[in-house]
């Protein structure tokens, strides 16, 4: 189950904590690290940090984008520190661990991305994620260092973890189309959600305002499985073979 739930740390500055962070991951039994273009790795400064957590930055995936780091995951939940122009789900550390165990136990690819130690994520990289995670520490000195956050998450999935062994054996795996389709699918629907758009006439590609983040908002609340995704793109397919006056014939 903690095998299907990835760490991923976004353009880290210092490699240090790229080992703090891996230390942390160690000591919750968490083993899947992906960095996305880190400045300095491999790093003395990582090994030194991660203290015994060697095998960890040995088996760390090194990407050059956050959708790389994605590839595979039906649930993303990335940490915020700030309020954002666009609110978005929000969980706080408990209800994170407990939603990505729950989603881990079924087989699903989980991801908890953080982000740079001086900015955090972007808002187009936290579009990416279904909920924005939330630490509630002291508004008077509210910045955690990058290893502590990542502490901070990864007690909380050991102690659903925990909890979850002593639950009810896990209910016998869905028919691969009720599962839920993973960011890299979600991502190739929201270009072509978009280029349809613009075809009918829809989004001004000069004035796009929020419309595909506030959709992307909508379709993450929504967790859109497999066979719902061939629905949506056959409606997407179907819409722009009308837009160019192509023979439209109905399916029954």
């Amino acid at each position: 189950m903690l095998h299907n739930i990835r760490v991923v740390l976004v353009n880290t500055s210092h490699p240090g904590n790229i080992g703090g962070a891996a230390r942390a991951m160690k000591n919750m039994g968490l083993s899947r690290l992906v960095l996305v273009q880190p400045r300095d790795f491999p790093s003395e400064q990582a090994s030194a940090r991660a203290s015994g957590a060697d095998d960890l930055l040995a088996g760390a995936e090194v990407v050059d984008s956050l959708e790389q780091a994605l590839v595979g995951c039906s649930l993303v939940l990335g940490t915020s520190a700030r309020d954002r122009s666009l609110p978005w789900p929000m969980l706080d550390p408990r209800e994170c661990g407990a939603k990505a165990v729950a989603q881990a136990a079924g087989g699903e690819q989980i991801a908890l991305v953080f982000g740079r130690e001086h900015a955090g994520l972007t808002n187009e990289e936290l579009q990416r994620c279904h909920f924005h995670v939330h630490i509630a520490s002291n508004p008077e000195f509210s910045s955690l260092n990058l290893a502590a956050a990542v502490q901070v998450l990864a007690y909380e999935v050991r102690t659903a973890w925990l909890a979850a062994q002593q639950a009810a054996p896990v209910a016998e795996k869905a028919d691969a189309s009720e599962e839920p389709a993973t960011m890299d699918e979600m991502e190739r629907f929201y270009e072509h959600l978009e280029q349809t758009l613009v075809q009918i006439g829809f989004l001004d590609p000069e004035k796009p305002r929020h419309l595909m983040a506030r959709l992307r908002r909508l379709y993450g609340r929504s967790t859109v499985n497999h066979s719902e995704m061939s629905i949506l793109r056959g409606i997407l397919t179907e819409t722009q073979k009308v837009a160019r006056g192509e023979p439209h014939k109905r399916k029954d």
